[in-house]
């Protein structure tokens, strides 16, 4: 690859793009909530709000300095990440913390880079954090769950048109937005139950001796926030 080529490929990637229309702003965001509402449609897609939170776990236990022994994505669209190190401290309530905010913040960091022209580098960013995950992933179902959704970002990423890129970032942006709010409401319903008696809410009270209510509060102020938040920007209001 010559100097030119390579050029051409860093203008690609970090060059920006026209936004869509409005109407196909608000095409995509209903494309998405048709894909969280409805519950025989959620079963499937959840899977990625999954690979998000799971991933969250991963990518968070790195960056304070914890061993990540690996990752499992299930059928069932439960998922386990499993790291070394410290079982107290900071580091582990930030680990713990980052599987329900996952999706919301990183639909919130999708959605400024939509608002700035950013859609191509959007999506390349996306295949190579799927591709991180890979490596760490270590059941069958996890590696084909990232696989197929990695190819979808790179399929889209090298040889979409401009204006489908665009529809692909905008759906997958509002997906994890509004996908990222709906967990945290399963799990409260799940403990209002008496389920989930070891959820990430139930972990962090045991590690910070706050109340898991106040946990799971969190993870509800987060999505919801960055719903808002991200919601605004891609409206443009």
């Amino acid at each position: 690859m010559d100097s030119t080529d390579l050029g051409n490929l860093w203008d690609r990637v970090f060059g920006t793009q026209p936004a869509p229309e409005q109407w196909l702003v608000v095409v995509t965001a209903t494309a998405a909530l048709i894909a969280v509402v409805p519950n025989f449609i959620w079963r499937l897609t959840r899977n990625a709000i999954t690979t998000a939170h799971e991933g969250g776990h991963g990518l968070v236990a790195l960056l304070t300095g914890r061993q990540l022994s690996g990752i499992r994505l299930h059928s069932d669209t439960s998922g386990l990440t499993v790291s070394r190190g410290k079982p107290t401290g900071i580091g582990m309530v930030l680990t713990a913390a980052a599987g329900y905010t996952a999706p919301s913040l990183l639909g919130l960091g999708g959605a400024w880079l939509l608002v700035n022209g950013r859609i191509t580098l959007l999506l390349w960013l996306a295949t190579a954090l799927l591709a991180v995950m890979l490596v760490m992933i270590r059941n069958v179902y996890g590696a084909l769950t990232v696989i197929f959704t990695g190819s979808l970002f790179l399929l889209m990423s090298w040889l979409a048109s401009p204006a489908w890129q665009s529809v692909f970032a905008y759906s997958a942006v509002w997906f994890l937005l509004l996908g990222g709010v709906r967990p945290a409401f399963e799990l409260q319903s799940k403990r209002r139950h008496g389920g989930a008696p070891d959820s990430d809410a139930d972990q962090l009270s045991r590690l910070t001796d706050v109340p898991a209510a106040l946990w799971l509060f969190l993870f509800h102020a987060v999505s919801l926030c960055s719903l808002i938040g991200g919601g605004r920007w891609l409206l443009g209001l």
